[in-house]
């Protein structure tokens, strides 16, 4: 990086430099999990040094917190294009198990999302200050109630309070299965003697059940 660049001083730079660094981050998010990046490696690609980079955030664990963030949103983004789209009635609670099956499908498909998810609460919010902290869980808790609109707008009979805790489920559910999506070698090759399916699967088919039940039963006791 030019020495220009690390003079910068003008908020759009100092913008800039921060935008950098996130994009570096998750560029390096999506080649290998968060736990084998650390910030000297993360410093080194972006071309700063450690203590430069931390002039503009926390720690290391608040830059993945800040690229969580963004995934978050975009993701949003896409199921909200998801369930926007119509879909026929159908008998029982077909209507709720296809839309926590949709956002069960999409989870499936944003590993990065699953891999912050799963690393948020006992690895990245464990480094960050409590001026960090406010901003991130203000925005996580709108995250998480953009989650519970949407999937209020498509299941009217489901209370405010039934929508919210649903939503912050879906991320519990996450943080709960993704470790045992990526197993060790090892792991995976006994699990395998046993019969068991590939981790990848019982990923699959546990969130989707995990989602639809809970989904499912919510409305169920409203009723």
């Amino acid at each position: 990086m030019s020495a220009g660049f690390q003079r910068a001083r003008r908020p759009e730079q100092i913008e800039a430099r921060r935008v950098t660094i996130l994009e570096t981050a998750t560029a390096m998010l999506r080649e290998r999990p968060v736990a084998e990046i650390s910030l000297r490696e993360l410093s080194d690609r972006v071309g700063l040094a450690k203590s430069n980079v931390l002039r503009y955030f926390d720690s290391r664990e608040a830059i993945f917190l800040e690229v969580l963030d963004g995934v978050w949103r975009a993701w949003l983004d896409g199921v909200e294009r998801e369930l926007a789209e119509p879909v026929e009635e159908g008998p029982g609670y077909a209507r709720e198990e296809r839309v926590a099956a949709t956002i069960a499908r999409s989870l499936r498909g944003d590993r990065l999302l699953c891999e912050l998810i799963s690393a948020m609460a006992s690895v990245l919010e464990r480094n960050i200050s409590i001026e960090f902290a406010r901003g991130f869980k203000a925005r996580a808790a709108a995250n998480t109630g953009r989650l519970a609109g949407l999937v209020r707008a498509r299941v009217p009979e489901l209370s405010d309070e039934g929508a919210n805790h649903f939503a912050g489920a879906v991320f519990v559910v996450v943080a709960g299965l993704w470790p045992f999506a990526n197993p060790t070698e090892a792991v995976a090759t006994a699990a395998a003697e046993l019969g068991a399916p590939p981790a990848s699967r019982m990923f699959a088919d546990g969130l989707t059940e995990g989602l639809v039940n809970l989904l499912v039963g919510l409305v169920a006791r409203q009723r």
